[in-house]
This record gives C-alpha cells, structure tokens and sequence, in this order.
C-alpha cells in the first residue's frame, strides 16, 4: 500500500502572524477597555437561589456548614460563590478566544505543591469547575478575589488599584513571553522553590523573605506521613482516623454498622476500579497499598456538602501510610453558560483540566464513577490528600505582599491558559500597553461591590430563617 507523504497529511497549522492577527481582530468583537464593565444584568437571578439550587443535590446535614461559612464574610462567600459569578461573566464582554479555564481561579486556589519528582511548584489546585471558556473569566475571578481580599485587609482604593493592575500586567507581559517560546518550553515552564525564593529577595523586605522560607520548609512537611500523625490514633492496636466533627467523621460513626460495612465496601470498590485510569506504572504503586479505614471529610468552603471520603491506606507495614481524597465531581457552574463537558464522567473532565493547565500533577491523580447506596450515580476524582500543599493567609499580607503574590498568580494563570489556548493570539489582543490592566481594576472594584450585596443578601436569607446556618 502506497503511503502519502507527510505533508499531505499533517495537520495545517495557521502561522503566527496569522494567530496574530487573529487575536488583534478580536479587539474589534470585544474591545480590551469593554473588559471593565461591570453591571448586573436585568434577568440577573437572586444570588441566594442561585446557592440553594446547589445545595439542592448536596448532603442535607452539611448544608448548613456551606451557609456558615460563607457567611463570614464577603471574601469566604466569594470562595463559594463560583455558580453565581459564572453568570455574571457569561454577560460580559467575550474576546471569542478560548482556553482551558479553571473556572474557580481565585487567590486561594494558587498554592505550593508536590511534582512527582519532590520538586516544590506553585500553581493551581483545584479544577472542580474546569471547561474551555473564554480565558478573560480566569483572569477576572482571580482580579476580583485581590480587591475583595485587600477590601478586607483594609487596603485603600489606590492600593487595590495597584495590586490588581500589577496582577493583569503580570498575566498580560508573560502571555506576551509564551508567545515568543517554541512550544516544548512553554510545556516545561513552571515556577519552582529556587525561582520564588529569587523573587522573593529581589522585590520583598526581610520579614517577607522569611515568611516565604518558613512557608516553603512548612510545605515539604505536608505529606501523608504527616497527616498520618496528626488524623490518626490507635485504637485497639489498629490505626484508625480520628473523630473531629463535623470535619471529619469516621466511617463508623457516620452509618449503622450495616450501612457502614456496604459503603465500605463500595468505596473499596471505587478505589479498585479508579486504578485503571492511572499509567501502568502507577497502578502498580496503588496496588502496593491496602485502604484500613475511612471517614467523610467537609473541605473547603464552595465544596461543603459534596460527598468527600478521606482513606488511610497502608503500604508495607503500619509506618507506611498513604492518604487518598475521593471528592464528588458534579458537572461545573460553568456549563449552563458554555455548553457540557465532551468526556463522559465529570471526574474525568476535571482530572483531564488540571493535567493539562498544572506544570505537574499528583501521581495518584485519577477518576472513576461509582453507584450510591441510594442508587444514585456519581462521579469521583482522587488524589492525595496532601503532598507538600501549602495555602497563603491574605490576611497576613501587606499591599507589597499581595503585589508580589498575585503578579505570581498572574504569571501561573497565564502559563496553564498558554499551554491550551492561542498563547498567540491572546497575547497579540493584549497587546503591550496597559489598557487591558486598567479594565480588570475598575471590573474587580465593581464586582467587589456586587459580591458585597451578595453577601448581605445570605446574611438576611440567614437572619429571616430562610436558610439554616451553622458555623464549624
């Protein structure tokens, strides 16, 4: 059989001026200043509905924690808040260039982590809400986050101003760098402990310097040997989780002892089942540990009240532990906006997002869809639960070190959408002036203003009993 020569059958790839000059059309679409508007829409849903049609198919019990804690204040209920602000961005200017989102890039989903080859990265975590979009909403759910946390630090308006700007210039001149790289560099590229600490004695003062070094040292200790110590006891000579409600409840407290030993039995399964969405290599490592024990564990604050199991398992002996989260993996707040996901559970979508967008992912990494006791199908994603994960406190943060941090923000952000997205073309819509960092400041100011009404408004659902609240 004759073959065709190769250049009959590559793919045609469009040349970088043509991206280029795609990506300067698209000022005419969406021109860069239109990116600062901000207005509630006419048809803009009740934001308390909004929350409560989510909670609608979350755990009943653990519903009144997510109201507790996302009563907090504005900044915890902006964490929770990602169904109600995907419909605001999905009425706002649109540059019709697309990328892999993460769809919840908030400040606090920037964080140390673990690569497989123990380097300490910092990156994105969580990916519960990955969906192709357009790639301004990451940008402007990540600029928003900076004003409502520097809001609550007490920050001036020129002082936000300054932080968001620098965070969007930090995204905008490093896109503008991707776009100049070959496409291997682009994929190699990450932001490693060597290269923080550079950036840390350049632009911060001593105590800045010092505090990163001992989050660094901190980082290196969360593993699963360290929550080994700290969430398990003995208990009759086995090692067991250890009760903390309503945090953490052991299987065994959560069921009667029948319910208990079936839910058993099905996570074992899942557990079994989700290896075959690993590499070969790393079904063999799993396949080295055996689960002892489990216990539904409450995390975060927009995930409260989503089935999460925590499980111990051990390798060769007692002093060998691994700890695994399975987290449920609902379809995202983005979709009603941008269409369903094209993979066939959500748990593969979000494992899939976060391969693609992360410099390097947990090697335990991996999905699988389960039936409930209730005969109920749901999605799962597992990974460990800590491998050198460590979280910035923005209260501690002065207007230097929330500059510094989300420039670092930026700067990740714009790596993980150029390794999916027109790296070009997004960069050619930016541009090199600032007109597009002078937007997103005024845009994060107004939806600060529009989360705050958000938030008064969960206060007064809580006040008139129309949703039930518990702190924990």
């Amino acid at each position: 059989m004759k073959r065709e020569p190769m250049s009959a059958t590559r793919r045609v790839q469009s040349s970088p001026r043509e991206r280029a000059a795609r990506g300067r059309a698209a000022r005419r679409r969406a021109p860069r200043s239109s990116h600062g508007d901000y207005s509630p829409s006419r048809h803009r849903p009740d934001p308390v509905d909004v929350i409560e049609r989510q909670s609608a198919t979350r755990l009943p019990e653990l519903v009144p924690l997510r109201y507790g804690r996302m009563s907090e204040s504005p900044f915890r209920f902006y964490r929770g808040a990602a169904a109600i602000m995907a419909g605001d961005l999905a009425s706002t200017s649109d540059s019709g260039i697309r990328a892999q989102l993460c769809g919840d890039a908030h400040m606090l989903n920037f964080r140390l982590l673990a690569s497989p080859e123990r380097q300490l990265l910092f990156d994105i975590n969580d990916f519960d809400e990955t969906l192709p979009g357009p790639w301004e909403w990451d940008v402007k759910r990540l600029a928003a986050s900076l004003a409502i946390a520097g809001r609550e630090n007490g920050f001036s308006a020129a002082q936000r101003r300054m932080i968001v700007r620098s965070t969007v210039k930090s995204y905008r001149e490093h896109m503008r760098r991707f776009a100049s790289m070959r496409t291997l560099d682009v994929w190699y590229s990450r932001a490693d402990a060597a290269s923080l600490t550079a950036l840390a004695s350049k632009h911060l003062r001593g105590s800045g310097r010092k505090r990163l070094a001992r989050s660094l040292a901190k980082a290196r200790t969360r593993d699963s040997l360290q929550a080994f110590g700290k969430l398990t006891s003995l208990a009759d000579g086995e090692r067991r989780i250890t009760a903390a409600p309503p945090v953490i409840t052991p299987l065994a407290d959560l069921l009667p002892e029948a319910e208990g030993a079936r839910m058993e039995e099905e996570i074992r399964g899942l557990l079994h089942r989700y290896r075959q969405s690993l590499p070969t290599d790393r079904q063999h490592l799993c396949a080295e540990f055996t689960p002892v024990d489990m216990a539904r564990k409450v995390v975060g604050v927009g995930s409260v009240g989503t089935r999460c199991w925590i499980v111990l398992l051990l390798g060769r002996d007692g002093d060998d532990p691994l700890f695994l989260q399975a987290k449920e993996a609902g379809a995202s707040v983005l979709s009603p906006h941008l269409g369903s996901s094209d993979f066939a559970t959500q748990g593969e979508r979000v494992v899939a997002g976060q391969r693609l967008m992360q410099a390097a992912s947990d090697i335990f990494l991996g999905w699988e869809r389960t039936l409930g006791m209730d005969g109920t199908e749901r999605d799962f994603y597992i990974r460990q639960l800590r491998d050198w994960k460590f979280v910035a406190e923005p209260s501690l943060m002065s207007p230097r070190d929330m500059r510094l941090f989300g420039e670092l923000c930026g700067s990740t952000l714009a790596r993980a959408h150029a390794r999916s997205g027109d790296r070009i073309a997004i960069a050619a819509y930016l541009g090199g002036g600032d007109v597009f960092d002078r937007a997103l400041a005024l845009f994060a100011e107004s939806y600060a203003d529009q989360n705050e009404r958000d938030h008064r408004a969960l206060l007064k659902a809580v006040r008139s009993g129309r949703v039930p609240a518990r702190s924990g």
